[in-house]
């Protein structure tokens, strides 16, 4: 894999900085974006080095230009793990539409403005993978997740359209969804008290899920929603 590039989103901490580790230690050549640089920075120390595209996915010149500078860097791209997202708990008569529209855009809007920019390079390589974070959210959200859970359904089903696209070109794209995961996100959502760190799923967990589906283990799951909950 000395060769493979690798581009990840919301790479500056929780899954994203754990899959850049795990890419990292296999010798993928990687991309890190964010929107905190020094953040970025500090992945890019623990994962032996990488480029730091600081970027919003929400802007989609910004998502293209990072692209671009993956793809001159390096000479291609191989893989797209899109791990950014935001989940305000709001409710529905409590969010403003600026939250929303938000959520909307940083959750599933995002993954569109991805595989637009790097569809063209999929294409000439005849190869490339997709892997996008979801959530257990999409089919069961907590109360104040309207938007959150609305966002990633819709995401599980622009994945399973871009996979039937992909197909034509070589390109496999997976949706990852996992349950309650121990990062900085989601304990601004419930505390330990409210729900046990025995009880959620470790970043790395679910950076080795993604690995899978970026070397090709899980390659028939194309397309499919990959489910992932702590079992007790």
């Amino acid at each position: 894999m000395a060769d493979s590039v690798a581009l990840i989103t919301g790479a500056g901490r929780g899954i994203g900085r754990a899959t850049a580790i795990e890419l990292s230690s296999l010798g993928y050549k990687l991309a890190l974006l964010a929107r905190g640089e020094a953040e970025l920075s500090e992945t890019a120390r623990v994962a032996n080095g990488a480029l730091c595209v600081p970027a919003d996915v929400t802007d989609p010149i910004a998502v293209e230009l990072a692209v671009r500078k993956t793809v001159e860097t390096y000479g291609g791209l191989d893989a797209i793990v899109h791990c950014a997202g935001v989940a305000p708990v709001r409710g529905i008569d409590q969010m403003s539409v600026e939250e929303w529209r938000e959520v909307i855009e940083t959750n599933l809007s995002s993954a569109f403005y991805l595989c637009r920019a790097a569809w063209p390079t999929f294409r000439q390589q005849n190869r490339g993978v997709v892997v996008l974070l979801s959530s257990e959210s999409s089919r069961d959200p907590f109360d104040g997740f309207a938007a959150y859970g609305a966002a990633k359904a819709g995401l599980n089903l622009f994945g399973r359209s871009a996979a039937r696209e992909g197909q034509q070109i070589g390109v496999r794209v997976h949706v990852i969804a996992p349950a309650a995961v121990e990062t900085g996100m989601f304990r601004q959502i419930l505390s330990r008290e409210q729900y046990p760190t025995e009880n959620t799923l470790q970043p790395a967990d679910v950076a080795r899920v993604i690995v899978q589906c970026v070397q090709g283990d899980l390659k028939y799951s194309s397309g499919e929603v990959i489910y992932m909950h702590k079992t007790m």
